[in-house]
């Protein structure tokens, strides 16, 4: 039995052995016929290559054609009204407030690097121990803010928002692709409307002048552009449409708006609201926010309330509107439930009457309801408020009334608007600097060898600075405390007086360069120059 078994398994081996050959054998001619494929693609690639670069030879380049604008863009809107529209940086000084860097000296203290009443910086505590104890307060410092506005004059008159240049002490504008900073002045604000009007000398320049409509014909749905500089970045366009018109009880009585969801966000104050035609038909002023970023509400003052605005500004420097002395709340003294008990089919009620005003004199009381005002059926209080803020100081008014349930009739004499109410006095300004001396914002002191000696000066000649007004024109260019001026357009000033003759001379627009020496650095006195044009504003 052994045998037959032995032939079994020498079959057996015999068997495996000429599968694994046979299968050997077809991974063989797999691969073969795989590099055969694949040779041929590459070779069929190359030759295709070939023949496309041989084709090619023969193509016409396409020529890149002339740039046509979108027959629908708002580009051609945009080319008319960017020019005119300016960003404007302001400037304030704030008052002098404590020191941040306060001493703390304590007992407990014994010498360990603290307590011991030095900062620091050195040169500062030199300053505040030895220059009449300013340093007791910290000198003021300057915020600045930004903002927008749009030439409507080629003589330099610039409208834009009351909050934009309000408290400044330096308003400088900025014109669209120019780099160039001019000094502006304000001629005139209106807070009642938040409008200012601020001009620039942009001497033989000629400015570009934006148009303004009439924004009683805006519709609700139109579109519109706002232009301006959000964030500080000039010359940016929005779009959006007018979303609601007469806006009111977002701002103040006089501040009737223009709703629109065109992007306004900080810096985009006092910027152009543009209709399809290119006509500014508002000046944007305010949004509602809860990211002080654009949510889709904002508010611009329309172009029929900005145009009598600036008028007014140009013409006497102040708003003028007319008053009998009244006050009502728009909510309440127009309720259709309160006028029916009180006996007037329309109007507005009386909350109060200022004393000694028109309305007194004519024998108007808290409760009255104003139903006509020269005839004129009243329905709301802007009814109510326009037609007397609209007339002439001096003239007449004929009010209708109901007292009692009783019809009556008053004549009131109509008188200036802040004069019945004192605290909304529009501001006139031509300069927030002109009764300051021209000294560019520096106090200087004369260099004595003590003084010289602390600041690492010692054996030079020079006026020794020891405040920089923030905003200033020294400010401007760099100046520091601690500076030592030497010279003023290469004449040495060595003495106070020297320095104000030499300063007394310039004139506005001059070139003037400073040589300044600046305290010691690796035992080196380092020499600085300063130049700059004098500004046509006095500075402090």
């Amino acid at each position: 039995m052994g045998e037959p078994v032995k032939d079994q398994f020498s079959s057996g081996i015999v068997s495996w052995v000429r599968k694994e050959k046979a299968v050997a054998g077809l991974f063989v001619a797999l691969a073969l016929v795989v590099g055969i494929l694949i040779g041929t693609v590459v070779s069929g690639h190359t030759a295709a290559m070939k023949t496309m670069t041989f084709a090619g030879k023969g193509a016409t380049p396409l020529p890149l054609p002339d740039a046509i604008p979108s027959s629908n863009s708002f580009a051609s809107i945009v080319n008319r009204v960017e020019p005119a529209v300016v960003n404007i940086s302001t400037t304030q000084v704030l008052e002098k407030r404590q020191a941040m860097r306060k001493r703390h000296a304590s007992p407990n203290d014994q010498g360990q690097g603290q307590g011991q009443g030095q900062g620091d910086d050195p040169m500062q505590d030199f300053f505040d121990r030895f220059f009449d104890g300013r340093g007791q307060d910290a000198p003021p410092a300057a915020e600045r803010s930004l903002g927008s506005g749009v030439i409507v004059d080629r003589k330099g008159y610039i409208l834009t928002n009351n909050h934009v240049v309000e408290q400044a002490t330096k308003v400088q504008v900025q014109l669209n692709g120019d780099t160039t900073k001019y000094n502006a002045k304000v001629v005139g604000v209106d807070e009642e409307t938040d409008l200012a009007v601020i001009r620039i000398d942009a001497g033989n320049k000629e400015l570009p002048v934006a148009k303004l409509g009439n924004s009683d014909g805006t519709q609700v749905g139109d579109w519109v552009l706002a232009i301006g500089s959000p964030f500080g970045l000039n010359a940016t366009v929005t779009a959006g449409i007018i979303s609601a018109k007469d806006r009111g009880g977002v701002g103040k009585q006089f501040q009737k708006f223009l709703q629109t969801d065109a992007a306004i966000n900080p810096g985009n104050s006092g910027g152009p609201l543009v209709d399809l035609a290119g006509e500014v038909i508002g000046i944007n002023t305010a949004i509602i926010t809860g990211s002080r970023g654009y949510e889709g509400v904002g508010f611009a003052l329309p172009s029929s309330v900005a145009i009598n605005v600036y008028n007014q500004l140009i013409q006497q420097g102040r708003v003028t509107r007319g008053s009998i002395g009244v006050s009502f709340q728009e909510e309440l003294g127009t309720n259709s439930i309160t006028l029916k008990e009180l006996g007037a089919p329309n109007g507005v009620v009386i909350m109060g009457v200022e004393p000694g005003s028109p309305a007194e004199k004519a024998g108007l009381k808290g409760g009255d309801v104003i139903t006509t005002v020269n005839g004129q059926s009243i329905k709301t209080g802007n009814d109510l408020v326009n037609p007397i803020a609209q007339a002439p100081i001096g003239s007449k008014v004929k009010i209708g009334y109901v007292r009692d349930r009783q019809a009556k009739e008053a004549t009131a004499v109509v008188e200036d608007r802040t004069r019945v109410f004192p605290n909304t006095a529009s501001r006139q300004s031509d300069s927030p600097n002109d009764d300051q001396p021209a000294e560019f914002g520096l106090r200087v002191e004369n260099l004595t060898p003590d003084r010289a000696s602390r600041v690492g000066l010692e054996g030079q000649k020079g006026v020794l600075v020891v405040d920089v007004d923030p905003a200033s024109f020294g400010d401007d260019l760099g100046f520091a405390r601690g500076d030592l001026i030497a010279e003023v357009n290469r004449q040495p000033v060595n003495s106070v007086a020297e320095y104000k003759s030499v300063v007394s001379k310039l004139k506005p627009g001059s070139n003037v360069v400073f040589k300044v020496l600046r305290g010691q650095e690796n035992g080196r006195i380092l020499t600085v120059f300063l130049p700059g044009v004098v500004p046509a504003e006095n500075q402090r």
